[in-house]
């Protein structure tokens, strides 16, 4: 049986914390940035945690082995 392969993609936009969960960077940080208010920069800093429907798709699929 041939091994799976780790989705390279998900591998560099992913990372999965020592509990299990996975953090992923936020959208919307690029550019037209003036366009947004300060609130919604300020909360988008940094990196989220993704919502649990979506772990259990993306470890099992796209990274098999984790990371």
């Amino acid at each position: 049986m041939p091994k799976m392969k780790t989705k390279k993609a998900a591998a560099k936009r992913f990372k999965i914390t020592a509990t299990g969960k996975l953090k992923h960077g936020v959208a919307g940080k690029r550019h037209r940035l003036i366009s947004h208010n300060a609130k919604y920069i300020r909360q988008n800093r940094g990196t989220k945690l993704a919502a649990k429907a979506d772990v259990a798709r993306v470890v099992k699929k796209f990274l098999p082995y984790g990371l």
